[in-house]
């Protein structure tokens, strides 16, 4: 198993789309404060989460359960109950966190098979985190 950037955003993604999704529910049920959008337009938070949750999930799908995607799993289910449940009222943020992490899982999780390395990027200058792998190894090649 690999902790990386992907993993945590694939975590946050799961866990605040399920925390965006179901709010709403538990907000009633016990009788919680909701935002507006909650309260008037539902469909639109619950269809953020699930596309946030789909994401964070999709990715622990294809990294497959030998390299960690129950934990994935697990875990954002375990971020889910602590944002609805503790937070409450603080879990109405995760309109702006869940896509933005799901966003920033898709895109680094997209980068892969186009040729930009995740490893190595702590000692790479600016300019060459938007490298091609191919590009950074013929530079090397002379």
């Amino acid at each position: 198993m690999m902790v990386n950037n992907l993993f945590l955003l694939a975590i946050a993604a799961s866990g605040w789309g399920l925390s965006l999704a179901t709010y709403r529910y538990f907000a009633r049920r016990y009788n919680w404060p909701m935002g507006a959008l909650h309260a008037d337009l539902p469909a639109i938070p619950i269809l953020i989460g699930v596309v946030s949750l789909l994401c964070g999930l999709g990715f622990a799908v294809a990294v497959g359960a030998d390299l960690g995607g129950w934990i994935i799993f697990g875990c954002g289910i375990l971020l889910a109950i602590f944002w609805t449940g503790f937070l409450r009222v603080g879990s109405q943020i995760s309109l702006f966190l869940a896509p933005l992490a799901a966003f920033m899982l898709v895109i680094g999780w997209f980068a892969i098979p186009l040729g930009f390395g995740i490893e190595g990027w702590q000692s790479k200058s600016p300019a060459g985190l938007f490298k091609p792998k191919e590009a950074e190894e013929r530079i090397f090649d002379r």
